[in-house]
């Protein structure tokens, strides 16, 4: 065994993945093809040129922004008639302003339960922050992987306040229902005098499955909060949007939150560049999410894998999963290896597992990735999966068997 092997064998379980999670990013930043360059893999110098030639887009000459107005207040208009509400309070996350939205209609209908998915954000990635900062109770409507369906929210078995919904939902695939679907689902929760609030972090993206405008869209709900780095490149934040009585109440539970932030104009600025220049291309993005998704399909077919899945078939935003019946490590390092050896990254987000010998990865389509053909995605499959091949032998797997021992 060479040294090397000994010094990764003797790494504790941390720094073997730290260390992984490094040469990815890594790789990432070398790489000369990506489906994606996401803002916040850049160096500080890198990062702050987002705000270059920003004198279009709104007047610098402006006194900065104080606890929430100028900058702030105009951003804040600007998403509110983006999205067809009264008004919208800028939060400095998504996990405040919902937990703020969701206790003013607990407090309003008198019931602190908040009906949603179990793959909800909340209740995955959130450290129970609903009912542990906020006193609310949170049921699940169902753990399948899709929305609630009209039927699971008007049969649900207890009376709730409020149903949250996820939109697109991120951890089952990135899926949206149909228009007509959603349509339903928010009428039986209102027929029961309950709430909707969506939790539209990826929200802007939606268009194209529901062919319907944003402000359409986001009518349907009581409320709505919105992320201004997941998709549209910004430093952070987050609007939450609806009546202004609501969002005059929320901007008072802000404050209480600690969310009343001294000056928030870089933050701010960056918002509305995404806004100008982003949010204008994801219908792009999401049609060329297709085609890579198609291309993925027919390359690992192409190449003898014996099981694959993306899931949805066809996408309903730019972002969708890859499933593959190998090893988290062996994924990894044959992810890692093409992007170090050819400056082509075909996958460039950590392998998640899913079961014994199978796991799963995110694939985001953004500008990069239109520099890409169907063919250029094919050739890419080939020769991720040479080094599969290779990375399962050293593991001790022989190819695709659906189960490679950690």
């Amino acid at each position: 065994m060479s040294d090397a092997s000994e010094q990764v064998e003797q790494m504790s379980e941390e720094e073997r993945l730290k260390q992984r999670r490094e040469r990815r990013i890594g790789a990432h930043r070398n790489a000369e093809r990506v489906f994606g360059r996401p803002g916040f893999l850049n160096t500080l110098r890198e990062r702050l040129t987002l705000l270059d030639g920003l004198d279009d887009l709104y007047d610098l000459d402006e006194l900065s922004d104080i606890y929430g107005n100028g900058v702030v207040e105009a951003l804040e208009t600007k998403v509110a008639g983006l999205l067809g509400t009264e008004a919208a309070a800028f939060f400095p996350t998504g996990t405040m302003a919902q937990q703020v939205a969701l206790r003013c209609w607990a407090a309003r209908t008198g019931n602190p339960t908040v009906a949603l998915h179990a793959l909800a954000h909340p209740e995955v990635h959130e450290r129970n922050a609903l009912s542990q900062v906020s006193g609310l109770r949170p049921v699940r409507v169902t753990s399948e992987p899709r929305l609630p369906t009209a039927d699971e929210v008007r049969d649900f078995e207890e009376p709730y306040g409020t149903l949250m919904l996820e939109l697109p939902l991120r951890d089952a695939g990135f899926v949206l229902p149909s228009w007509e679907e959603l349509t339903e689902v928010v009428e039986a929760a209102h027929d029961r005098d309950a709430m909707v609030h969506f939790d539209g972090a990826r929200l802007w993206e939606s268009t194209v499955h529901f062919g319907r405008p944003l402000d359409e869209i986001a009518g349907l709900a009581d409320s709505v909060y919105v992320s201004f780095y997941k998709s549209l490149g910004g430093y952070g934040g987050a609007v939450l949007a609806g009546p202004k009585t609501l969002i005059d109440e929320a901007k008072v539970w802000r404050h209480r939150y600690g969310g009343q932030i001294f000056q928030q104009f870089p933050t701010a600025l960056s918002a509305l560049v995404g806004l100008e220049r982003e949010l204008p291309r994801l219908p792009e993005y999401v049609a060329h999410a297709r085609v890579v998704a198609d291309a993925l399909r027919e390359g690992f077919a192409a190449a003898g894998v014996p099981w694959t899945r993306v899931h949805p078939e066809v996408p309903h935003t730019n972002e969708f999963q890859v499933w593959l019946p190998y090893d988290v490590d062996v994924l990894s390092e044959a992810a890692i290896r093409q992007g170090e050896e050819t400056k082509t990254l075909l996958f460039a987000d950590a392998w998640d597992e899913k079961g014994p010998g199978i796991a799963l990865t995110e694939v985001n389509v953004r500008a990069a990735a239109l520099e890409w053909t169907s063919d250029d995605v094919r050739a890419a499959v080939a020769e991720f999966v040479s080094r599969l091949t290779e990375e399962a032998d050293k593991a001790g797997g022989g190819g695709a068997t659906g189960a490679v021992s950690r």
